[in-house]
């Protein structure tokens, strides 16, 4: 069929990529040593998202773009739907920071049966013995417990190396995390990234792109503890055990601005997550969800240039305000894949853009997809005296072969609760 044909073109001419040698954002080329984006960059998506520059159709009486936007790479798409509507060099391959721990999350939140929330885990030296210099960390203590609970909070709100690391080495170990990570981008089709490190530490060649990094975030955002890490605003976490006397918590924030309000950084009316992330050779980085009048978009900004106090999330703000406006005022430049596990199977190769027909195939291992996820997941208030939570109502997800990622139809997902003053 024509339509497979392109999207096994489109992926094939992705996939060798790869190959090529990877641009650090802070390599040197061009006017005043400014980075510039490669020509070849992936089509996955769509062809007008390998473009470099910003690419926007405008139909009549849309919104212009806004004026203050210096990201390296940005992109604002429909969560539910797919569609790109607009891009600025969207498959740049740029070191991501902590925003790669969504895929972390994606992946590791698979094994519910591995790691529920309930195990504990006493740490040993040698869970912490790799974390890079400068890290950020929640604060994990050796020979101290730890629940699968208390850790992914500390990944999420802290952005904590150190919960991890341990993380990993409940599942087996960095290398086969890094492992599983790079099959689930496979398996995701985020063919612009390559894991060298879990936590998004900076390292030789670890690279994402906007693209990328909104397709983990839409999936993750299918997992029901995905959805309750990200939209937590503040929780405690175990501190010191003192002998005969009961333990010790501290209390902790997200990191993420537009969550929390905090930082002179107001709070985005219907956030509900992601990640944000920052290391020197990367930048800031940030990709969030938010929902207006029924409308689910995400946006991702990497490496602004502006002066800008805390311009990631300023820039990120300002494009949500706009995607919201344009919605229905432009034709989309291209589009958020489904997994390849997602794709129909007509007896031929379906790798590649997603453009083929509808299709009911299980998105395989999510099972807090379906049913099972039809349950709120509350959030912590913040430090505003507002929380934010992304929760699933009853009846909202469109259940079907018990739960599944639709291709080419509306892509569900939960409602997410309005905000609430402090009881």
């Amino acid at each position: 069929m024509p339509a497979l044909k392109k999207a096994a073109l489109a992926v094939t001419s992705a996939a060798l990529l790869s190959a090529f040698a990877v641009t650090p954002a802070s390599a040197a080329g061009g006017d005043d040593d400014a980075p510039k984006p490669p020509s070849d960059m992936s089509q996955v998506g769509g062809a007008q998202l390998g473009r470099s520059g910003t690419q926007v159709n405008l139909l009549a009486g849309a919104p212009v773009l806004p004026k203050k936007l210096s990201g390296r790479s940005w992109m604002v798409s429909d969560a539910e739907s797919g569609k790109v509507l607009a891009a600025h060099n969207a498959h740049w391959r740029l070191p991501p920071a902590s925003t790669l721990k969504m895929l972390f999350a994606d992946t590791l939140l698979e094994d519910q049966a591995l790691l529920p929330k309930t195990r504990e885990y006493t740490v040993k030296d040698e869970d912490l013995a790799d974390l890079g210099e400068g890290s950020s960390l929640v604060g994990i203590k050796e020979d101290l417990s730890y629940t699968v609970h208390d850790l992914w909070l500390g990944v999420f709100l802290r952005s904590g190396n150190d919960a991890v690391h341990v993380l990993a080495s409940m599942y087996g170990g960095v290398p086969k995390t890094v492992q599983a990570m790079q099959d689930r981008a496979v398996e995701l089709q985020a063919l612009d990234t390559h894991v060298v490190s879990p936590d998004g530490y900076d390292a030789p060649n670890q690279v994402s792109s906007a693209y990328d990094l909104s397709l983990f975030a839409r999936d993750g955002l299918q997992n029901a503890d995905f959805r309750e890490y990200c939209s937590t605003a503040e929780a405690q976490f175990p501190g010191e055990k003192k002998k005969g006397k009961k333990r010790e918590t501290f209390g902790i924030q997200n990191t993420n601005r537009l969550l929390t309000g905090a930082d002179g950084v107001g709070a985005y009316k219907g956030i509900a997550g992601v990640k944000n992330g920052y290391t020197s050779h990367a930048g800031n980085t940030f990709t969030g969800v938010a929902e207006r009048d029924g409308k689910v978009l995400l946006v991702t900004v990497m490496n602004p240039s502006s002066d800008e106090t805390h311009a990631v999330y300023k820039e990120a703000a300002r494009l949500l305000d706009w995607g919201f406006a344009a919605n229905g005022k432009v034709t989309p430049v291209g589009e958020l894949v489904p997994p390849k596990s997602a794709l129909v199977d007509e007896g031929t190769d379906t790798e590649g853009t997603g453009k083929g027909a509808e299709a009911d195939t299980p998105a395989g291992g999510k099972g807090e997809h379906g049913a099972g996820a039809a349950q709120a997941a509350a959030a912590t208030d913040g430090s505003s005296g507002v929380g934010i939570a992304l929760g699933v109502v009853g009846g909202v997800l469109v259940l079907l072969a018990g739960g599944v990622f639709l291709v080419n139809r509306r892509w569900p997902l939960p409602d997410l609760m309005r905000r609430r003053p402090r009881p």
